[in-house]
């Protein structure tokens, strides 16, 4: 059994492989219109969270796909099934309607089911005459607030979730909830490994399932809660707060980790240049490197997350000390082996070195390997397409056609294909966000000097 069969990592902010399409919002009566617009201005106006992460959401020229606030009204995206997919993780869905008997139906599919929790039970809302709220004379309506919990919608399976993740209250934190991550039941990893692999009998399934249960997740959750515990202790302080922060967890009779209490880095803010995105993230990775002494080893776009404007790095459950000699452990040494086999990481290294989309030695001799080389690969790849990641949509600004991204287009070639593969010129994060900075030179030269461009 290897430990990728239920895929290994969980993603903390993850997505679906495909950008949710848009639904269209049906047109709504003037009654309903007005009564929409005292709701924002009653409720939502004055609250912190939606001024951080609802506002810029109205002020866009182009609707997201995804988005940390979505108001409907009758007849506009009424279950969980049709919203699920366009929020993001921890996103509020607001309903409004004229009548009691529709808001009671609505509620229920979202208590019910959906991955979500009621944040406002239904709630009387009046519109106003100048600044009072006359009976008989103002327009009334029903709303409550539901807020997206889970990560993937209850009843489906993803590739890309192994523990159970989700966020959970708590007053204490900011925006009043933090990041649940535990061993998921045995029930849950049997019915998720029928699903992937239904030719095997139930005894081979229930044996791989516990081997999972009882042993690999401990143990990866165990490892993880040390990492993040060491990066808050050997990161500057500066960088400290965008990688998770352990608030909590709970071990068993072994000793193992079961269950992590993380802070949670919202997705969501200020949008950023696609240079932006790919500094920070290079910046954010020399420093985890070379001052945290930690390689990441998924750093996959599931596991970067914007939040308030700077990047942050998630899911360290696959990740090692710079040196950290793994053949201590025998069981530790099998799983890392594995995971070099069969990872996403791997697999797309190996595809491309043996196409010639990857010649530097610096990284092709890492394949299959733990190295800091497989981190700055991935890097490489990612920002050159940060829209891979919808989640990402409204929040990095992206144009293909660009001369920013033609630019870093170039230095993700220059860093996979160099003109001497034996000496390539970028052999680390450091290497790549000097790169990245000279990019930054150029754009701000072209966007002062624009008639020199084509000189």
């Amino acid at each position: 059994m290897t430990v990728d069969e239920i895929s290994m990592g969980s993603n903390m902010n993850s997505h679906s492989s495909a950008a949710p399409s848009a639904l269209p919002h049906k047109p709504i009566s003037a009654k309903l219109a007005k009564l929409q617009q005292a709701l924002q201005q009653q409720v939502f106006e004055p609250d912190h969270e939606y001024q951080v992460f609802g506002k810029p959401e109205m002020q866009r020229d182009i609707a997201p796909t995804m988005v940390n606030y979505w108001f409907a009204t009758s007849g506009q995206a009424t279950t969980p099934e049709e919203i699920f997919d366009h929020l993001h993780w921890g996103g509020v869905y607001v309903f409004l309607c004229e009548n009691t008997n529709e808001a009671v139906s609505v509620q229920q599919a979202f208590h019910d089911k959906g991955g979500f929790v009621i944040d406002q039970p239904i709630t009387p809302i009046r519109t106003r005459i100048m600044g009072l709220s006359v009976p008989g004379f103002c327009k009334k309506g029903y709303y409550f607030i539901a807020r997206k919990m889970l990560l993937v919608l209850p009843g489906t399976t993803t590739d890309r979730f192994t523990y159970h993740v989700q966020l959970a209250r708590n007053e204490q934190a900011e925006f009043g909830h933090v990041v649940y991550k535990e061993v998921p039941s045995l029930d849950n990893v049997v019915w998720r490994l029928k699903e992937k692999h239904p030719e095997l009998s139930h005894e081979v399934i229930l044996k791989r399932a516990r081997k999972l249960v009882e042993s690999v997740f401990p143990i990866f959750l165990t490892r993880e809660t040390a990492i993040l515990n060491i990066l808050q202790r050997d990161l500057p302080e500066d960088y400290r707060h965008r990688v998770p922060k352990v608030i909590g967890y709970e071990k068993d009779s072994r000793g193992f980790v079961r269950r992590l209490y993380l802070n949670w880095l919202r997705l969501g803010g200020k949008p950023m240049t696609q240079i932006e995105f790919a500094m920070q993230s290079a910046d954010l990775l020399r420093t985890l490197h070379d001052e945290g002494g930690m390689i990441h080893l998924d750093l996959r776009l599931d596991n970067i997350v914007i939040s308030n404007g700077q990047v942050s790095f998630v899911d360290f459950g696959s990740a090692v000390r710079v040196g950290e000699d793994l053949t201590q452990s025998p069981m530790l040494s099998t799983l890392f082996e594995e995971m070099m086999r069969t990872s996403q990481i791997q697999r797309l290294l190996g595809k491309w070195k043996d196409t010639g989309r990857v010649t530097s030695r610096v990284i092709s001799d890492q394949h299959q390997r733990v190295d800091k080389a497989i981190d700055f690969f991935y890097l490489a790849v990612q920002m050159n397409r940060p829209h891979n990641n919808p989640e990402f949509v409204d929040q990095v600004h992206y144009d293909k056609e660009s001369l920013e991204a033609g630019q870093i287009n170039n230095l993700t070639g220059s860093i996979l294909r160099p003109q001497d593969p034996q000496r390539p010129v970028f052999r680390c994060a450091s290497d790549i966000l000097n790169g990245l900075k000279r990019i930054e030179r150029r754009l701000y030269d072209a966007d002062q000097h624009p008639s020199q461009l084509n000189k």
